[in-house]
Order: C-alpha cells, then sequence, then structure tokens
C-alpha cells in the first residue's frame, strides 16, 4: 500500500478501530490529516484531551502512521520504539 491509498484510518498499517478512534479524538479523521504531524504532539495532545496517560507503544503507532504517511516505507510500530526511548530518555 501506499499513502495515497489509504482512504480511512483503519487502511494504514498497525491502525484498527481503536487505534483509528483515538486518532479521531485528535481530530485526525482520515490519513492525510496525518501529514507534517509531529507524532509526539499528537501523543502529548491525546493524553490531554482524555486525561490519560496512554501507553507508549500507542506513540510508536504514532511515529509509524506519520512517518508512513510522509512516505517512508511501511514498518510494524515496534520498529519505532528504540527511537522512542532514545528520544523521550534524551
Amino acid at each position: 500500500m501506499t499513502p495515497g491509498e489509504a482512504k480511512t484510518l483503519e487502511d494504514l498499517p498497525n491502525v484498527g478501530p481503536a487505534i483509528a478512534a483515538k486518532l479521531r479524538r485528535i481530530d485526525v479523521e482520515v490519513p492525510a490529516d496525518l501529514v507534517g504531524r509531529d507524532p509526539y504532539e499528537l501523543f502529548e495532545e491525546l493524553n490531554a484531551r482524555t486525561g490519560a496517560a496512554h501507553d507508549p507503544c500507542l506513540l510508536d503507532v504514532f511515529i509509524a502512521v506519520t512517518r508512513f504517511m510522509s512516505g517512508d516505507p511501511e514498518q510494524p510500530w515496534w520498529a519505532y520504539t528504540a527511537e522512542r526511548k532514545a528520544k523521550l530518555r534524551g
């Protein structure tokens, strides 16, 4: 799949109904809404809007989908775990 072929959030790699619902909570309605977005900011916005601290693995999914929509190859969400840990630690 290419970013242009993704018409719904559920079309994105690593995104099912639960993740799509979380993205919609932060006004991401279609895959194109992810273009140019910062996954860390999206994650913080979700935490703020829901008043909950979401699992950091969700941030890995946000990284995966924003990178995919920017043209990077499709990757499983866990491919970004080490990057996320390094960035949040530093």
